[in-house]
């Protein structure tokens, strides 16, 4: 059988909620969704919600998945909508811990405890619409168009976006 054939009944069995398919989509995918979802959230308790209902509407969602790019990143854009819906719907903050992100995440200089500290009150401190695009940007590594696209802004929007989060995270940091 080719690749893609397995890959055309693997997404089939997991479009009909197979438990098997389920499972392997969570073993997959699972810590990349958790990991998005705690970025953006800031947050385990809310950043395990998001994992839950990603994974719940999963089989359901799958049925708009045309196949067009890469499944992980299809899942990746279903898990930072999910999680921005989230957000809207709860309008807070919450506090992130960047001792549980792990060391490849793309954030430059953070190697000592004082800096980790320093960079997780800044990036408390930004306001939620920068804080989205620059986690995004700098540590998921997503394009400005694909930042575009996922939030509902243009690419101009992302890219002013990120300029203000890293000027006020430069502010932050010198006080």
């Amino acid at each position: 059988m080719t690749e893609s054939r397995d890959e055309a009944e693997f997404l089939e069995r997991a479009r009909s909620a197979e438990p098997g398919a389920i499972t392997e989509l969570y073993e997959r995918f699972g810590d990349t969704v958790y990991r998005i979802g705690y970025r953006l959230t800031q947050s385990s308790a809310d950043a395990e919600d998001v994992l839950q209902d990603v994974f719940l509407g999963l089989p359901r969602a799958l049925l708009t998945y045309e196949g067009r790019g890469s499944l992980e990143g299809w899942v990746k854009r279903v898990a930072v909508r999910t999680t921005l819906m989230k957000l809207r719907l709860q309008k807070r903050k919450a506090e992130i811990s960047l001792d549980q992100v792990p060391e490849t995440s793309g954030v430059r200089g953070t190697s000592s405890p004082t800096d980790r500290m320093e960079l997780e009150d800044a990036l408390a401190a930004l306001p939620q619409v920068l804080r989205t695009v620059f986690t995004m940007r700098e540590i998921e590594g997503y394009s400005h168009d694909e930042i575009g696209e996922m939030l509902g802004i243009g690419r101009g929007a992302s890219r002013v976006r990120l300029h203000r989060a890293r000027r006020l995270l430069r502010e932050f940091l010198e006080e």
